[in-house]
């Protein structure tokens, strides 16, 4: 019986099934990409991590080393699994030629290394541990993708050359935001190419238990073991690798929950119609003695075939994009070791979609205990109060045409009836516009200021060398001369010690200088203004528990000194762990030096980078657009696509939703409609009253999602930016897409979904409709 009730009930409302069986599959194929993309994304983290052995602690150094001194601590440390020492050669990027591409313009720290011995292996895409030939050069992943580089191409590495044998896996260095580049040789080459760059170490532990990181980061800088460079732990490789993707999983997953509540409201929008078109007939059924149990159990039966086929379709859907949303992630890190739990997990997700939508359609019918079975066969409609407008009447009306204020005022009468759609506008709005300000945000240079670096045009790096303050002094010459250059500074980074509240010691890198020249955004506090004032990076600030006004203690020529926290500040460079100081310190340690300089014509900026790269080849040169660009190129191309998509399922939305509530709308107002004609009102006058309710929710709603957009939006997109360092964040916006072109889409899209949708009030008969 209930197979011929819902066959016939199908047969006589297709697009409406339809639609809301399109809602159930697109939920349910985004909760079952959201799980299947997370358990991949996570899975192939793990599985490069396991595979390449990742260092659990790597300080990266330039200058002497003492290997026997790191032997004997590695030795006596109880944490210490595995310890090793690798060479890592920084080459100037004009010397990597790559097939037809030079790296001269790269921003990237390019250098070579043979393969490790220990651990920490560099893998071919195969996921096996590399063993490389003389003559043959492994090319980093991302090259392949951004140069179009070729298994079997030529490269020129210092005048020697090389083939291309493959591609390689880094965990460490994978990620755009990652500085450093490795390349990989034979023993053979890296020595005959050794003297064309400057050797940088890699100090690599593994230990027993992860768990003891933090004390064992401790010993290390109490030990007063080498640390002329950045330190990074697997915590930080880990989300590094994470990021591109994990930006694209987010997006999709908020997504995916917003269309879950949509489609519940598109479910109820037709089940309301469908009670609406039979509440005649209901009214008979209860007249007649019917259970309520048994009237609920017919609709129950027609949304739960509808469930069962939108949830099998949505993951039919699911696991044909998974493969195009997955590419990224295999291409970098290889296969999951979790594929199967992917796919179990996300049908559990679709799983829970069916059971609450059944559970939602069970408490709607819940409403058949109010219809009056006298009032449903007299009526044929439910009657429903109209209050809260008697202010609003027509003949006071004298700006409006008599149709449109019709219209606005049956929306102010009705509101709990158009709360619904309103709500449905307010969540596409939210969805069109957060990804899209998140990729405008990240793909505009004002991002720059989430780096700890101020607004300036060129930036010359000056590291990996010996004599950095010397040949620092010589490009300063040369800019001092340069009248192109309107402002300039240089920020020299040394490594220091602080002494923590238990009275140990770790290493903490200060940037000293004049920061006022090119100021950078502070979440809280300032710029340090005297010699007995430091700045925090957000991460460092939250490891040391300081707060803007504290004191810390920082050792300094073997003497405390005491400095105040001024200010906290957004990073995401060298691991975001980072400080600023203006005191003056004359110790030799420098780790590296960055010259920032502003022109004063901007178009000069790859002429002037041409000029300094060309005059100092042992620095490295950059346009800092560039440098945004390159550094966050895989993450803006990551959001930029979920932004994309995000427009296009927001516009499917509101033109499904808009279809499904004029229907519905239709159908309840049949009575009014047709008071309405026998009065005089022509079906276009209708129309336009119709037109007019959709116009006005629908701006209200796009006024509310955009208010919503930046507000909660912007706290969720800055939860997921501050993973990696940047915590003061907030969306830059592009005002004509965003406030013009989005909501004239989504305003077009309801009026003319409008017009077709109320098509069927043309067709409502005067005598069929008005009863006494």
């Amino acid at each position: 019986m209930y197979f011929r009730l819902i066959r016939n009930d199908i047969a006589k409302s297709k697009l409406i099934t339809l639609t809301t069986m399109i809602f159930v599959a697109a939920a349910a194929m985004l909760v079952s990409l959201s799980a299947i993309l997370i358990v991949n994304l996570s899975g192939a983290i793990d599985s490069l991590m396991n595979q390449a052995k990742t260092p659990h602690f790597m300080q990266m150094h330039s200058g002497d080393i003492d290997p026997v001194r790191l032997a004997n601590f590695a030795e006596q440390n109880n944490n210490v699994d595995e310890f090793q020492v690798l060479e890592f050669l920084n080459m100037n990027n004009g010397q990597i030629i790559l097939g037809d591409h030079s790296l001269a313009n790269n921003v990237q720290d390019n250098g070579f290394s043979i393969q490790s011995g220990k651990f920490d292996y560099l893998l071919d895409l195969d996921g096996n541990v590399i063993n490389v030939s003389d003559g043959e050069l492994y090319v980093p992943i991302n090259y392949m993708k951004d140069i179009d580089i070729k298994v079997g191409d030529k490269a020129v590495i210092g005048g020697k050359k090389f083939t291309v044998a493959g591609f390689l896996r880094d965990s460490q260095m994978n990620s755009m935001l990652s500085s450093s580049k490795r390349f990989l040789v034979s023993p053979n080459d890296y020595a005959a190419i050794k003297d064309n760059g400057s050797t940088e170490y890699l100090i690599e532990f593994r230990l027993k238990d992860l768990t003891a990181l933090s004390e064992f980061e401790t010993a290390y800088a109490s030990a007063g073991l080498e640390a002329n460079g950045p330190t990074i732990t697997y915590p930080l490789f880990k989300t590094l690798n994470a990021i591109s993707d994990g930006l694209l999983i987010a997006v999709i997953l908020l997504i995916s929950v917003l269309v879950v509540a949509i489609a519940f409201m598109c479910i109820r929008f037709t089940l309301l119609a469908k009670i609406e078109d039979d509440y005649r007939e209901i009214g008979v059924m209860k007249a007649i003695g019917l259970r309520l149990s048994d009237i609920k159990k017919i609709y129950l039966a027609k949304y739960t075939a509808i469930a069962a086929g939108g949830s099998i379709l949505g993951f039919a859907l699911s696991l044909i994009y998974k493969d195009l949303l997955l590419e990224n992630i295999r291409l970098y890190m290889g296969e999951s070791e979790n594929t199967s739990f992917a796919a179990a997990l996300g049908i559990i997700g679709i799983l829970l979609v069916f059971l609450a939508i059944i559970a939602y359609v069970s408490g709607i019918l819940r409403r058949f205990r109010k219809i009056s079975a006298a009032e449903a066969m007299r009526f044929g409609t439910s009657q429903e109060k109209n209050a809260g407008t008697k202010r609003f009447c027509l003949h006071r009306n004298k700006l409006l045409n008599p149709n449109i204020f019709l219209g606005i005022k049956d929306v102010l009468a009705r509101k709990r009836l158009y709360a619904t759609m309103l709500a449905v506008l307010v969540i596409s709005s939210f969805i069109i516009i957060v990804p899209q300000n998140l990729y405008n945000t990240i793909s505009s240079t004002s991002f720059i200021k989430y780096m700890g670096i101020g607004n300036y045009d060129i930036r010359i790096d000056i590291q990996q060398t010996d004599h950095i303050s010397k040949k620092s002094a010589e490009v300063l010459t040369s800019i001092n001369n340069d009248r192109s250059i309107s402002k300039y500074t240089i920020l020299t980074t040394k490594t220091f010690k602080t002494k923590t509240e238990d009275g140990s010691e770790e290493n903490i890198k200060i940037e000293l200088g004049d920061h006022s020249i090119f100021p950078i955004q502070y979440i809280e506090g300032r710029a340090p203004a005297v010699d007995n004032e430091i700045a925090l990076s957000s991460l460092n600030a939250d490891e040391m528990s300081k707060n803007v006004g504290d004191v810390m203690t920082v050792v300094m020529n073997g003497k405390d000194i005491k400095l105040t926290v001024s200010g906290i500040y957004s990073d995401i460079t060298n691991g975001g762990k980072t400080a600023k100081a203006i005191f003056t310190d004359n110790s030799e340690g420098i780790m590296w030096s960055v010259i920032c300089a502003k022109l004063s014509d901007k178009s000069l900026v790859n002429e002037k980078v041409s000029e300094y790269a060309d005059r100092f080849t042992f620095a490295k040169i950059s346009n800092i657009d560039e440098f945004v660009t390159q550094t966050f190129g895989s993450t803006i191309k990551s959001v930029s696509k979920a932004s994309i998509a995000a427009i296009a399922i927001a516009l499917v939305i509101t033109v499904l939703v808009t279809l499904l509530f004029m229907k519905m709308l239709v159908a309840k107002d049949r009575y009014s409609i047709a008071v309405m004609k026998a009065l005089g009102f022509t079906n276009p006058d209708i129309t336009i009253q119709f037109a007019s309710r959709a116009v006005f929710i629908s701006m209200i709603g796009i006024v509310l999602g955009t208010l919503l957009a930046n507000t909660l939006g912007e706290v969720l997109a800055g939860a997921v930016i501050s993973s990696f360092g940047a915590s003061s964040f907030s969306f830059s916006i592009n005002p004509l897409s965003a406030y013009v072109l989005c909501p004239l889409m989504m305003v077009c899209s309801v009026l003319i979904t409008t017009i077709i949708g109320t098509s069927g009030a043309g067709k409502i008969k005067i005598s069929e409709n008005i009863k006494e």
